[in-house]
């Protein structure tokens, strides 16, 4: 079984998000993600907060098909083309 969690700070213009995951064995991956928010636009803080989650969970999706790819290469010996969708 694998938990993921995602925190976020805000401060002023400027959310933060981490998502961390963890695995069975023990080992965590952590992505990051940032939003700022425009001067022009209206303040939302929820959007922001959207933005940099989604940004951190594509950060840790990428490290996660990279550590993929890596296990796979280990396992068979041979390079491996392409993961990405």
């Amino acid at each position: 079984m694998w938990d993921a969690e995602i925190s976020i700070t805000e401060s002023g213009d400027e959310a933060r998000a981490e998502a961390r995951l963890r695995g069975k064995e023990g080992g965590q991956m952590v992505g990051q993600g940032t939003a700022r928010r425009n001067p022009a636009d209206e303040n939302v803080p929820a959007i922001g907060d959207e933005l940099a989650a989604a940004r951190a969970l594509s950060d840790l999706s990428h490290q996660l098909l990279q550590r993929a790819a890596h296990d796979i290469e280990v396992h068979t010996a041979k390079p491996v083309e392409r993961l990405h969708p």
